[in-house]
């Protein structure tokens, strides 16, 4: 199961570098392709606003 980033997101961009495989996309709000991610959690460690959450 993939990670989810939410409308929450503010693009400070603390989990695009958090990504061991590269899963995160910058934007107004950034997006996780769910084909890539591992579910490894890093990126939802790291948001400040807790925008990340499993989908």
């Amino acid at each position: 199961m993939a990670y989810f980033i939410s409308d929450d997101c503010t693009a400070c961009g603390s989990c695009i570098d958090e990504c061991p495989v590269e899963a995160i996309s910058e934007g107004d709000i950034y997006k996780i392709d769910p084909s890539l991610c591992t579910d490894c959690g890093a990126c939802a460690d790291v948001c400040p606003v807790e925008a990340i959450s499993p989908a």
